[in-house]
């Protein structure tokens, strides 16, 4: 599998150490945020920029808590407003003991999709020590759900909030999780194609083909809170 080259990751991922990151103020960018094209995609107040998946608001199993988007009760899958092809996605997310929740990209709406894991690759968000999914590695914190397994797990514990980000140029993707990249894969080669035949996805006409599309957070059923999420686009 071709990987991106060193000089082509993000020179904030290279910089930003652990407890640098530690230190943001939560949904606001810095001046050196601003001049590395970042912006917020959440404002800390509001759910603006994001709606349900095939609907035209956020439902109330969502809310905003002092600065955080947080699933509260049933709400569906909620994605933003905006579509986007190449970009570098950051964000913090906090999970309930036992929890299960995902970000995804290049999501479509489809009138015969229901839900976003239909078409979008996935991060996978989870509680590895208390749920079923932890058991193995594809589909543990971090990894490309049930495709890519994480490289290290280096979650924080249940309760903690943890920084992930997704880096996708291309069809060339990475997850990282708290400083350290920890999948990497390339959409649509060989063996993309071999993995998705062999899960649950090979059903799934639209899985994984889309090259633009939009952001995701996932309503598993269960409690699960995000911000200072904000992206930049890449050429």
């Amino acid at each position: 599998m071709r990987l991106l080259p060193a000089c082509l990751l993000s020179s904030v991922i290279v910089a930003c150490a652990l407890p640098a990151c530690a230190q943001r103020v939560p949904n606001q960018l810095s001046e050196q945020d601003r001049a590395e094209g970042w912006r917020l995609l959440f404002d800390g107040r509001t759910t603006a920029g994001w709606r349900g998946y095939r609907a035209e608001a956020v439902s109330g199993g969502w809310k905003v808590i002092d600065g955080t988007l947080s699933r509260v009760g049933d709400g569906g899958d909620i994605i933003t407003d905006e579509q986007f092809s190449s970009f570098e996605l950051a964000l913090e997310w906090r999970i309930g003991p036992g929890g299960n929740s995902g970000i995804f990209f290049h999501v479509v709406e489809d009138p015969a999709l229901t839900y976003v894991w239909e078409s979008g690759p996935e991060l996978q968000i989870l509680d590895d020590q208390a749920h079923r999914d932890g058991l193995k590695p594809e589909t543990s914190v971090g990894s490309n759900y049930a495709l890519h397994a994480r490289t290290s797990d280096v979650a924080r514990p249940v309760g903690e909030w943890n920084e992930a980000r997704i880096i996708v140029r291309g069809d060339q993707v990475e997850h990282w999780l708290n400083g350290t990249r920890i999948v990497a894969y390339q959409l649509g080669s060989e063996d993309w194609q071999e993995r998705v035949r062999a899960s649950k996805f090979r059903d799934m006409p639209k899985y994984g083909l889309a090259r633009r599309g939009h952001i995701a957070l996932q309503d598993h059923g269960d409690p699960v809170s995000f911000r200072n999420i904000r992206i930049r686009e890449l050429p």
